[in-house]
């Protein structure tokens, strides 16, 4: 089984107004990025909210997620919001989807070949690269969990992954969605869609 934690916390100060809660077609920015994720068949969800954390749980009601308030996000480190979601899931979870809440293009195949890539290869961290850039989601085995939960800023993810480099089994696709993600009001009118 595999779980996924959505890093939704940030203030959006570039944006100017909470970006998760934006339109994106019929849904929200973090709608559409849940939706993918059920459509690619993970159905333990944790969403950490930090900024505008009112607006962003309001906008998820009706997913079958769960969310996790991650008092330090005024930090605006990543880390500490997936430290807040990753004792959230369930004990079954072999490794876990590591997800932008502000990538709204990501894709359903791109999940799928992330999840096939670690049931075929049981790697300690999968990710995404596009030509030659690593990007997200990204997934982590069960193992490697206790590093992260010991990471303290001024580490990083970036630390974590650099650790263990060695580790990384890379999916090769064919999509800059998985580099995309968005953080200002020019990101958002040109991606958003039409």
């Amino acid at each position: 089984m595999i779980s996924a934690v959505v890093l939704a916390a940030g203030m959006s100060s570039r944006m100017g107004k909470p970006k998760m809660t934006l339109r994106w077609g019929e849904t929200t920015v973090i709608g559409q990025v849940v939706n993918v994720l059920l459509s690619s068949g993970l159905r333990d969800i944790v969403v950490v909210t930090g900024g505008a954390r009112q607006q962003v749980e309001g906008a998820l009601n009706d997913f079958p997620v769960r969310c996790q308030f991650n008092p330090r996000y005024r930090e605006d480190e990543m880390i500490l919001s997936l430290q807040s979601g990753l004792p959230l899931l369930e004990d079954e979870a072999q490794a876990a989807m590591i997800v932008l809440g502000d990538q709204p293009k990501i894709e359903v195949h791109v999940v799928k070949a992330i999840i096939k890539g670690f049931d075929e290869t049981r790697a300690q961290l999968v990710m995404p690269s596009y030509q030659m850039r690593s990007g997200h989601p990204w997934l982590a085995a069960r193992p490697l969990w206790p590093e992260i939960m010991e990471l303290s800023p001024p580490a990083t993810l970036r630390n974590l992954l650099n650790n263990n480099a060695e580790s990384i089994h890379y999916i090769e696709v064919y999509t800059g969605t998985v580099l995309s993600d968005i953080d200002t009001p020019d990101d958002y009118r040109r991606h958003k869609p039409r």
